[in-house]
């Protein structure tokens, strides 16, 4: 169990560096394509687009595959669609090709904490499944800084290979550690009919989905924001996603010793509270330090609240985990799309100052609809 905990937890670190590289490599990316910020945004969403319509889909069909094999080839086409990128000539070879290699990132991260919540009892189910999520923190942490330098010292190609080589040595982890013939429950059309009716469970999924459009308003332009806003020089801008990822990790190491006993409702409605408050506060960020301080709420907070999100899911319907778990990757990575869409409108018709405000916006409808459907899940746990 533990050896399976964190070869999946690596997988998970590798769909992140993946996912991130190409907003860590931006300002290289645009240069080297000859593309306009806002056309490389363009890029970001159809691969979010990808992510998000394809989570639910794919975990249809895969849903009587051994767990095992299903996870090691994930990475194996996320390795291959990595190199494949490196290697892309302009921009309309790059686009589909980044657009079918995400596709591994629809099919491993919610099949990980599906897969590690099967394996679970329901007493540790919440820790172990934000363990796993953990990968993504860890991305944030190392990956993301490293594509930042190594974009702008040694281009996005090397930052692509260096995916696809990390994707390899995690697709070999995987198939030693996972175990064999492990299937969860297969998904019907009667588990997708029972989320899709029920409000409470479609709050929850509509939750994510506004917080992660929230984040991506302007994570996904970080890079050239630090740039053009700060005059950041590389290792600054590194420096940034350092100091974002760190405490990234931080929030997420907390979140997983708490969870099980605060609930991960309360923990989930608290950290989206933390991310409003750093968007707020965004207009008296004056200088490249101002900034990292007002970062410090929302950095402690965005990678916890998607841990938190999944155990939350896993938790409500542990037999609807495989839908719910789908679900919610999709309604991040569709997050992602709207997110990067509307930053790249707000970047088109007016300029960074402005990016904030749109991300604010989403922030407190996730709030909202949080705090209601935790009175929800409240009444309905009294009824019972």
């Amino acid at each position: 169990m533990r050896a399976t905990s964190w070869s999946l937890l690596v997988g998970n670190f590798m769909i992140g560096c993946g996912v991130m590289v190409v907003g860590g490599t931006l300002n290289d990316l645009t240069a080297s394509l000859s593309i306009s910020v806002a056309k490389a945004g363009e890029l970001l969403a159809i691969a979010a687009v990808m992510m998000g319509v394809g989570a639910p889909v794919l975990a249809t069909l895969v849903a009587r595959m051994d767990r095992r094999r299903l996870l090691s080839w994930a990475m194996v086409w996320y390795a291959i669609g990595h190199a494949l990128s490196a290697a892309a000539p302009d921009y309309d070879w790059l686009w589909p090709v980044r657009a079918l290699t995400v596709l591994s990132a629809a099919v491993f991260t919610p099949q990980a904490a599906a897969t590690i919540g099967f394996m679970s009892t329901p007493a540790h189910r919440g820790r172990h499944i934000t363990f796993v999520f953990m990968g993504w923190s860890i991305a944030s942490v190392a990956g993301m800084p490293l594509a930042a330098w190594v974009g702008e010292r040694m281009g996005w190609r090397v930052a692509m290979l260096l995916v696809a080589a990390g994707s390899l040595a995690a697709a070999w982890l995987v198939w030693r550690t996972v175990p064999h013939g492990l299937k969860p429950p297969a998904l019907s059309m009667r588990s997708w009919g029972k989320v899709a009716r029920s409000p409470l469970l479609v709050a929850l999924i509509a939750v994510t989905a506004c917080q992660s459009a929230g984040q991506f308003t302007l994570l996904a332009y970080a890079a050239p924001y630090y740039r053009n806003v700060f005059d950041a020089s590389p290792e600054q801008i590194s420096l940034m996603f350092a100091w974002f990822g760190g405490l990234a990790l931080a929030g997420n190491l907390v979140l997983n010793r708490v969870v099980d006993g605060l609930g991960a409702a309360q923990a989930v409605t608290f950290t989206l509270a933390m991310m409003a408050v750093s968007l707020v506060m965004w207009p008296l960020a004056t200088t490249l330090v101002g900034l990292a301080i007002v970062l410090v709420p929302w950095a402690l907070s965005g990678f916890a609240t998607n841990s938190g999100q999944q155990a939350r899911l896993g938790g409500l319907s542990p037999r609807l985990a495989p839908a719910l778990m789908a679900l919610n990757t999709s309604a991040i990575y569709l997050g992602h799309a709207v997110g990067a869409s509307g930053g790249s409108w707000i970047l088109t018709h007016h300029d960074y100052s402005e990016l904030h405000w749109l991300g604010l916006g989403w922030m407190v409808v996730a709030l909202a609809l949080s705090a209601w459907a935790m009175r929800a899940q409240s009444r309905l746990s009294a009824r019972r």
